[in-house]
């Protein structure tokens, strides 16, 4: 279940209003911003942006990306989650998690509309980005099941570990279309490896995240406020991308796990208006 609490009986219009005039003069009012923000659907939310682009000429997207540290939270969620994964192939250590969430928990169709979110905003597939910068075998391994998990035609490659990963990276995928976790293959590709490799730990990573989502993300969280540092791309990630859908879940997990409410810990670890919308995402704002 969702924890984003959305009123009801708004106005666009007036939103976008009320945006534009805490977005303007002596510094951003984000206190305004995520009051408003932080209590609006999907929907709403495309609406606003339709209204502000209407009577103001302006990208209510773009403004935000200079003001607010999470505007992503505004974006469509196709286009959020094409722009999360670009960032994680991005980055000098690619963060192959953002790729196995969106793989594993996502429904085809929603897949697919990231997919080309993806590609109109980058001019360029998604498998195409992920199968680049590959130099060792084992990365050549690693991009291959990711690309397998994300797109139907596989990605067809002369090593040893190449084939090995299209093949378990259909086994993969047909779990995750047909929903059978508990396949004797998957086990057997999860359990018959010790070693700590990247291929091997990108699969493990996979497992994990398609057969118990829940639990994996309440892990993502708990890492990210538990080591030194709060991990707040990690932590960002989670809540905005699960606040319309099965945050509450992940909260109950957190606490079964934990024995501490995720709201109290988000609120112990964070500050500011960063812990402020957090807070209105899980549905705790004061």
């Amino acid at each position: 279940m969702a924890t984003l609490i959305a009123f009801e009986d708004v106005s666009p219009a007036a939103d976008a209003e009320l945006l534009r005039k805490a977005c303007h003069g002596w510094g951003t009012d984000e206190k305004s911003v995520i009051s408003i923000l932080g209590h609006r659907n999907a929907i709403q939310r495309k609406l606003i942006r339709e209204a502000y682009q209407e009577l103001y000429q302006e990208d209510l997207v773009k403004r935000l990306e200079h003001e607010l540290s999470v505007y992503r939270w505004n974006l469509e969620p196709a286009d959020r989650d094409a722009v999360l994964a670009n960032v994680a192939l991005r980055k000098e250590n690619r963060d192959h998690r953002v790729i196995i969430e969106l793989a594993c928990t996502l429904s085809p169709e929603e897949l697919f509309s990231v997919k080309r979110a993806y590609q109109c905003r980058y001019k360029r597939s998604l498998e195409e980005d992920i199968a680049s910068h590959t130099s060792s075998d084992l990365r050549k391994a690693s991009s291959s099941l990711l690309v397998g998990l994300v797109s139907i035609h596989r990605y067809q490659g002369d090593e040893v570990n190449l084939k090995l990963a299209n093949s378990e990276s259909s086994i993969l995928r047909n779990a995750i279309e047909e929903k059978t976790f508990n396949h004797e293959e998957i086990l057997r590709i999860h359990l018959k490896d010790d070693s700590a490799d990247e291929y091997t730990t990108t699969l493990r990573t996979t497992i994990r995240c398609m057969s118990d989502p829940i639990k994996y993300f309440e892990k993502v969280i708990r890492n990210a406020i538990k080591r030194n540092g709060t991990n707040e791309d990690a932590l960002t990630r989670v809540i905005v991308t699960h606040a319309e859908k099965d945050l509450k879940e992940i909260m109950e997990q957190y606490y079964k796990r934990n024995s501490v409410p995720l709201d109290q810990a988000v609120a112990k670890e964070t500050s500011g208006h960063y812990k402020r919308f957090l807070l209105a995402l899980l549905g705790k704002e004061n």
